[in-house]
């Protein structure tokens, strides 16, 4: 039986990690509200603890752990923001984090784990090697299983974003984020509409990843098959909680073209001075297209993170 979060466990997890997750600003930018047609504010996770809203749910996850569990550790296999996540508030606690990462992961992604006190065990890079990697380490351990997004905890963690953008905030019409996985729509759905069920809540989603589109107008999981985007965080596909959850109180989810995306991406950096990767553009790109009526409307937009290659960047040539 899915166990669905509710508004009452996003106000309990922003109460658990009061004082160890960072309360992110809210900030706007004329220029965009002159582009886009419509005020715009601007939730910044790009300056979250890792630098993304991934610490949320990590860290609600971790110290949501009787002293029994926490005693065996936490494990995850995630090459990004979530395997940082959990070391981090593994470390918090004093507790263990084992992160199986597949060996191609970039060297800046492993580093960052490991400085955060991740015990890294790499493996081959597919899923069924980072689960059976996984598997082993829960054996040998005990280790507790930390989902990225398959876990009401994560998901009841990651809502405490909008709780805090809408307590500043009360009068948005529009809450929109970015989709991969869901764990983050997720919480900001139930986060949104438990405050304001008025509010319109809308995802944005890259085309050429948009399994999340593709399923809710379908009304069952249609899974990613060789996603290709430079929104990488953006990559996996939706679970039965996830879904059941946006299904419930997301109005849709709009797609958006990689030109965008850079385009917003850039835009964003440029004119706002808010360094964002590109997962995070996404929301700003759905207003760049034209897929969206939202004149005049008060929209809040999740920045997701701002984990970026410096060395790769998208403009670069």
């Amino acid at each position: 039986m899915l166990i669905i979060p509710t508004l009452d466990d996003v106000r309990r997890a922003a109460e658990r990690i009061h004082g160890r997750a960072h309360r992110t600003p809210v900030m706007t930018c004329a220029t965009i509200d002159a582009r886009a047609g419509c005020r715009v504010f601007m939730k910044c996770e790009n300056l979250q603890k890792v630098g993304a809203f991934k610490f949320r749910g990590a860290c609600n996850a971790v110290y949501s752990l009787s002293d029994d569990e926490a005693r065996r550790g936490v494990v995850c296999h995630s090459s990004g923001n979530h395997a940082q996540a959990l070391a981090l508030a593994a470390r918090m606690r004093g507790i263990e984090a084992h992160i199986v990462m597949p060996r191609t992961a970039p060297r800046l992604e492993q580093d960052a784990v490991a400085g955060y006190g991740g015990k890294i065990t790499l493996c081959e890079p597919t899923l069924q090697s980072r689960e059976t990697t996984q598997a082993e380490i829960i054996k040998r351990t005990g280790a507790i299983e930390i989902h990225p997004f398959n876990n009401p905890r994560i998901i009841a963690g990651q809502g405490t974003a909008t709780l805090e953008l809408l307590t500043d905030y009360p009068d948005l019409d529009v809450v929109i984020a970015p989709v991969g996985g869901g764990g983050l729509l997720s919480g900001t759905s139930i986060a949104a509409t438990g405050l304001k069920p008025s509010i319109r809540v809308i995802a944005a989603e890259p085309s050429g990843a948009d399994d999340a589109a593709r399923s809710l107008a379908s009304g069952r999981i249609i899974p990613s098959q060789s996603p290709k985007t430079i929104a990488d965080g953006l990559l996996t596909s939706l679970c039965d909680l996830t879904f059941e959850v946006i299904r419930a109180n997301v109005e849709q989810i709009v797609t958006v073209s990689e030109e965008a995306i850079v385009d917003a991406m850039r835009f964003v950096w440029e004119r706002a001075k808010i360094i964002i990767e590109p997962s995070a553009a996404v929301g700003v790109a759905a207003l760049w297209e034209g897929k969206l009526d939202l004149r005049g409307q008060r929209v809040g937009i999740i920045l997701c993170g701002g984990n970026v290659d410096l060395a790769k960047l998208p403009w670069q040539t």
